[in-house]
């Protein structure tokens, strides 16, 4: 399964990641709006968004870039390591 997180805290962009790949997932974390995002997402199963740690503009791009593919969309206030294993726990299940 591939996932996309968009948003979240710089320091923990390694743990996103090694925590998906518990989770037997390919994930791409966007935690800055840098340029050629929106080319970057791609078409994702799942993607992950850290409400509370990305801009408006942010936010937007990502939703409209995902539009019409039947991509998965979790929103979460918070960008923490058990606020992510508590999203793939519903969407992907439990990990190995």
């Amino acid at each position: 399964m591939s996932i996309v997180i968009v948003g979240g805290n710089d320091c923990m962009v390694r743990r996103y990641m090694d925590i998906c790949r518990e989770y037997r997932c390919d994930s791409k974390v966007f935690t800055q709006m840098k340029a050629g995002l929106k080319s970057k997402i791609g078409n994702p199963d799942l993607m992950i968004l850290f409400t509370n740690t990305m801009s408006h503009k942010m936010l937007n791009l990502a939703k409209n870039e995902i539009k019409g593919c039947g991509t998965r969309v979790a929103f979460c206030r918070s960008s923490s390591a058990s606020a992510l294993k508590n999203i793939l726990d519903e969407h992907v299940g439990r990990a190995s």
